[in-house]
Formats: C-alpha cells, structure tokens, sequence
C-alpha cells in the first residue's frame, strides 16, 4: 500500500476517472445499443434522428480517450453504411 501523501492523492484520483471513465462508457454503448435495435426493427425514421447524437457520443468518448480515433472512426462508418444499406441509398464502397 502507498504511503507518500501524494501517492494515496493519486490513488483518489484514480478511482474518481474510473467512475467517470466507466459512466461514459456506458453511455457511449448504450447509445450505439438503441441505434443498433433501430436498425433491427428497419425503423429509418428513428435510426435517421439517433445518428447524429450517437456520433456525438462517440466522438466525444474518442476525445476524452474512453475509445481510441481509429475505434470510433470504425464505429461511425459501419454505422454509417447500415443507414444508408437501411434507407436504400447505395452505400460508398
């Protein structure tokens, strides 16, 4: 166990990011979650208005380094390419 006054500072710093970090994980997969069952149910309508917030989430989640760029670049693209597969519109290769 640390001992330096410094050390056990850090140690509470740690555990409050840990909550932090795990809240907005879980947030970020939850939004990805509704978006995905949207797609399920082929509803284009609610799918349409989830986008754009789930892409706020995720970026926001790359930013704060809940997920690395790469990650969330690869999320938004797949989810990208299953609205417009959804909405008829070809998808880009």
């Amino acid at each position: 166990m640390a001992n330096h006054f410094a050390s056990l500072k850090r140690i509470r710093i740690t555990e409050r990011r840990t909550l932090v970090n795990r809240m907005r994980r879980s947030r970020m997969r939850l939004a990805v979650r509704n978006l995905r069952k949207a797609f399920e149910k082929k509803d284009v309508q609610a799918a349409a208005t989830l986008v754009p917030a789930t892409f706020s989430i995720i970026d926001r989640a790359a930013k704060w380094g809940i997920i690395k760029d790469n990650t969330a670049a690869r999320y938004k693209a797949r989810i990208h390419q299953r609205l417009k597969s959804l909405s008829g519109t070809p998808a880009a290769a």
